[in-house]
């Protein structure tokens, strides 16, 4: 009986602490359009948080069943430089916690140049208000990362918080790579790809194949993971970059996701509407338990099984 008790015992000693992350699950198959705000810069938006990509030749997100996501588009007609972003409401994550989310940066061709005003961002972060947009030009209130679909700026894999509001440079250490450029051979596992089949179908101008080491044209598996006092962003299990807490000022515990223009040209492409846009699915956030009350909870079950155990 005393080693039943002692187990029980440690394992509740071991969820002492900080607060965790509430959990929070979105995949868009119903209509949640109620449940977002959407903060904007000085130029057009759009936001659809019932959006059937399929109707776009889009393939089902990875990690999910259906085709319904979230689509963001910002300046397409305004020609202004300007970006949006969008936040669940009501949230707030504390303590240790993952944001993982699939994501898709859809661009109009031809490839890999690309269509006119083909160069976005799509992007993403924690710790904001929710209640500010988060955009480069803007006013920053969070922690957050942004990688543009077509690969063609000079900076197409970026970090940016109140520390760096036009981004951290090349040569930041917050960057696993040397340069943000899609030509560098740290982001070579991505790119190289062609429209799906039903979008080339539906746009015969999305011809051709897309830079290596650009993010658009694919499902990405994305991860935000805020330990301790660093959030670092992953895609597809490599990490990019890696940003110390304590070194920038949080708003709030909300995230974001969002879009938005690299300058101050809007696309002349007829069919921008249909095919330059930030495109997510499956977004699900989830505490990670400090490592060491995972190792006391696993001491006190084998304590207490030790203990029942009967003798030969």
């Amino acid at each position: 009986m005393r080693g039943v008790a002692l187990g029980a015992a440690i394992a509740l000693v071991s969820w002492t602490g900080p607060a965790i992350a509430q959990p929070y699950f979105e995949n868009f198959e119903v209509d949640p359009t109620a449940n977002w705000t959407v903060n904007n810069g000085p130029s057009d938006a759009a936001a659809n948080f019932f959006f059937d990509y399929s109707s776009v030749g889009i393939p089902t997100a990875p990690s999910g069943v259906g085709t319904r996501g979230m689509k963001l588009q910002a300046n397409l007609t305004n020609g202004i430089f300007s970006g949006m972003s969008v936040s669940p409401n009501g949230r707030f994550f504390s303590g240790d916690y993952t944001v993982r989310f699939d994501w898709w940066a859809n661009f109009n061709g031809p490839f890999p140049v690309g269509g006119s005003g083909s160069t976005n961002l799509s992007t993403f972060g924690i710790g904001t208000s929710g209640t500010l947009v988060q955009w480069p030009g803007g006013t920053q209130d969070s922690v957050w990362f942004a990688a543009t679909g077509d690969g063609n700026s000079s900076s197409d894999w970026r970090a940016y918080s109140t520390a760096a509001p036009i981004s951290y440079p090349d040569g930041s250490p917050v960057y696993m790579a040397a340069t943000r450029n899609s030509s560098d051979p740290y982001y070579a596992g991505f790119g190289n790809n062609t429209a799906p089949a039903a979008q080339l179908a539906l746009f015969p101008q999305q011809t051709g194949t897309t830079l290596v080491g650009s993010a658009g044209m694919e499902w990405h598996d994305v991860v935000i993971d805020k330990i301790g006092t660093t959030a670092t962003w992953s895609v597809d299990g490599l990490p990019i970059a890696s940003v110390d807490l304590t070194t920038v000022t949080l708003s709030g515990g909300n995230i974001f996701f969002g879009h938005s223009d690299v300058n101050a040209a809007s696309s002349s492409d007829p069919n921008d509407f249909a095919l330059l846009f930030t495109l997510i699915d499956n977004i699900r956030v989830t505490a990670v338990p400090a490592p060491g009350s995972i190792t006391l909870l696993c001491v006190g079950g084998l304590l207490a099984a030790r203990r029942r155990r009967p003798s030969n």
